[in-house]
């Protein structure tokens, strides 16, 4: 039976990704105190100072760069355009967020929870993800190229052109995620989970896929020029033929790439 499609309206938002009737209006004034209050509370190992909670807060456009916000609530945060640039966001609660347009570029967010939220055209190139829960978050259009994506969890995930070239996603679970038209090449997907995974049209050209499982994942029109598939599990004969180009694509060893 053909899995659905994680776009469909069949698949129900995340439990904790509902957005709130209200967002709390933060002023500068007023951010500056919270933040330092956090950087106590990180520093003193929760001794002192406060964690800082900014669920369902407005902060678009606020320049947090550089921030120390480890385990900082933004759970259904409004971040349109907010900049995060090499902030450190490990373990942070993000749940729901709404982070279109905004700008991660080498943030780390290690374990990070933002699962169901919205990060449309964001820029995440360099980020570091390794461990971090993105199921259901909508992701078409971002920049991820060499981010560390290792152990992720991506599983429904709408990536449609995305760019994670050269990200590194071993081991990540993209299981039923939405990856029409992404960039993947030269990516490293060792051991990725990918099953029912819709990679209609992707360019995964010198992609490394060695183990990964790619049981009913959707290859038409993907472009797999040099990719390598060696010991690739659930992979089989009609998905390559319906691949757009396997010049050079190494396969597993019962299969080849004629019909």
């Amino acid at each position: 039976m053909a899995k659905a499609d994680p776009t469909a309206e069949t698949i129900a938002p995340h439990a904790e990704a509902v957005r709130p009737a209200r967002l709390q209006a933060v002023l500068p004034a007023e951010l500056a105190p919270i933040l330092a209050a956090h950087r106590l509370y990180l520093e003193t190992n929760r001794k002192h100072g406060t964690r800082g909670n900014l669920s369902a807060a407005d902060l678009r456009g606020c320049d947090l760069s550089g921030q120390t916000l480890r385990r900082i609530r933004l759970d259904r945060a409004l971040l349109w355009n907010v900049n995060l640039a090499n902030a450190d966001l490990q373990r942070a609660n993000m749940i729901g967020a709404d982070l279109r347009g905004a700008c991660l570029t080498s943030a780390k967010l290690e374990d990070a929870r933002i699962s169901g939220a919205n990060l449309e055209a964001a820029t995440l190139e360099a980020a570091v993800l390794i461990g971090a829960d993105l199921e259901f978050a909508t992701m078409p259009k971002a920049m991820l190229r060499h981010a560390s994506l290792r152990g992720a969890d991506l599983s429904g995930a709408i990536l449609d052109r995305a760019d994670l070239s050269g990200a590194d996603l071993r081991a990540a679970n993209l299981r039923g995620a939405s990856l029409r038209q992404v960039k993947l090449d030269h990516a490293d997907l060792r051991t990725a989970r990918l099953g029912g995974a819709f990679l209609n049209g992707a360019s995964l050209r010198e992609a490394d896929l060695r183990g990964a499982y790619l049981r009913v994942a959707q290859l038409d029109g993907a472009d797999l020029t040099a990719a390598d598939l060696r010991d690739a599990e659930g992979l089989v004969r009609a998905q390559l033929a319906a691949a757009r180009c396997l010049t050079g694509a190494r396969l597993p060893a019962e299969l080849t790439a004629e019909d």
